[in-house]
């Protein structure tokens, strides 16, 4: 089956053998040595340069986990997060500081609008009790990528800290993580990275660790100075999805024998392979191009066809598409273009997507 979600997606047979590696104790060398290789090669992949910067903490767990565990272990006592949603993912963040009342009124915008930056420096000028902005890189509710430089430079001269959810955006889109001064940015093994889901890792800048180590718990799974403080060890604190570890690991030499902006360049021209093939068969696309990000692209749906009727019929051909989510789940489906797959099953799938679209 190939998959045009975003995530989880298909892995190469290499990552897939990965998972028949010996049984380990997650206690013992072995496993010490395995955590280590991935965090060396995600500081290589995602931080050239700057690899004793940072510091990258593994853990089991979906990319939500590496997101509330970035939000949650950012904030001292007294001091609040604000939030630029405009999306699905915009909005879990917001949900995620709401449980602990923790922010102040997002900045919210419409699904197909990026933030605006001098509003977002108002707002910090207007609320001083803000420490964190956090935000979504690529919001695949739609395909829309932000503006992550612009953000970046504006949070950095209010002297505020930068929790980027890269989760969709890693391995798929240019991002100087150093240069843009991000504190921590969360990612995931199973989008661009070609891996399997289950383990997520945030990229913390050492700068930021000590402070962190005064703020409060407020979580004892997801605070990240307990697991910097065991892997800095060899360690996790608490038992890992090993199998999946193993093909993280090898999902990353994959992927740093490919180069990241090779990868980002193969997604770049899979993205228009589909796009332009679409355009001639006058399917509309949500978003203007200049707004689209390199691995997802949201689709009106055409005229007199539901989305159930498209999705089973690809299905039968072997092509799983994705829904619109919220107001949009009726208007449009989306196709993403991440994990390995081939430009042949890419042409495959427009050949199916053109007899699907044909009355019955």
């Amino acid at each position: 089956m190939v998959l045009l979600n975003p995530g989880p997606v298909n892995v190469s047979d290499r990552v897939r053998q990965a998972l028949l590696r010996p049984d380990i104790c997650h206690r013992e060398d072995e496993f010490s040595e395995l955590l280590h290789r991935i965090q060396s090669k995600l500081l290589k992949a995602f931080v050239p340069g700057a690899e004793s910067d940072y510091v990258a903490v593994v853990m089991t767990g979906s990319g939500t986990a590496a997101v509330e565990a970035a939000l949650m272990s950012s904030l001292p006592h007294g001091r609040r997060i604000l939030i630029l949603n405009n999306g699905v993912y915009g909005e879990r963040m917001s949900q995620i500081i709401a449980l602990h009342r923790l922010g102040v009124s997002e900045l919210k915008y419409e699904w197909t609008v990026r933030p605006d930056h001098e509003k977002l420096l108002l707002a910090l000028r207007q609320h001083q009790e803000v420490h964190v902005v956090g935000m979504v890189h690529h919001e695949t509710t739609t395909g829309l990528l932000n503006p992550v430089q612009e953000i970046a430079e504006i949070v950095d001269s209010q002297n505020r800290v930068f929790v980027l959810d890269a989760v969709s955006a890693l391995a798929g889109e240019p991002l100087d993580i150093a240069k843009s001064h991000i504190y921590m940015v969360a990612g995931t093994a199973g989008k661009c990275i070609q891996g399997f889901p289950g383990v997520s890792f945030v990229l913390v800048r050492k700068g930021f660790v000590e402070k962190m180590r005064s703020y409060p718990k407020r979580s004892w799974y997801l605070h990240l100075t307990h697991y910097i403080d065991n892997e800095g060890r060899g360690t996790i604190p608490f038992t890992p999805a090993v199998q999946v570890y193993y093909a993280f690991d090898e999902a990353l030499d994959e992927l740093l024998e490919e180069g990241v902006s090779n990868r980002v360049q193969r997604y770049k021209r899979m993205a228009t392979l589909i796009r332009d093939r679409m355009t001639s068969l006058g399917v509309k696309a949500l978003l203007p191009a200049d707004r689209q990000s390199n691995t997802i692209t949201a689709y009106h749906l055409p005229d007199g066809v539901t989305y159930q009727s498209l999705h089973d019929r690809l299905k039968q051909q072997g092509y799983v598409i994705y829904a619109g989510q919220g107001n949009l789940e009726n208007k449009i489906f989306r196709v993403a273009n991440m994990g390995a797959l081939t430009e042949t099953q890419f042409g495959g799938f427009l050949d199916a997507f053109e007899h699907a679209c044909k009355p019955v």
